[in-house]
């Protein structure tokens, strides 16, 4: 197994809880997979440790992983006539005038 050279905090695959990885830790293979920084383990690399080679999980925005839900076109709002504005008029009144 690697041992860690370095405290690193990962979320577990499984419940995404955050665990504090101790140096000197041999995290189990899938919680192992998380950490990609070479510097973090005693050999430089998961792979040196194991003997075998690191798959890099795909780059997805913003950390998550799997595939992304497709994303759905709005529905289209209906096409009621918009009512028409009502403008208030100032009525004259007999008898005034500006003089």
């Amino acid at each position: 197994m690697a041992r860690l050279s370095t405290a690193v905090h990962v979320q577990h695959p499984a419940t995404r809880e955050w665990i504090l990885l101790e140096p000197g830790d041999e995290p189990a293979p899938e919680v192992a997979a998380q950490i990609t920084n070479p510097d973090a383990w005693e050999d430089g690399s998961l792979a040196a440790s194991q003997g075998e080679p690191v798959q890099e999980a795909a780059e997805t925005p913003f950390g998550f992983t799997g595939t992304p839900e497709p994303v759905s076109e709005p529905e289209p709002e209906s096409e009621a006539p918009a009512p028409a504005s009502r403008r208030r008029r100032k009525t004259a009144v007999a008898g005034d005038s500006d003089a």
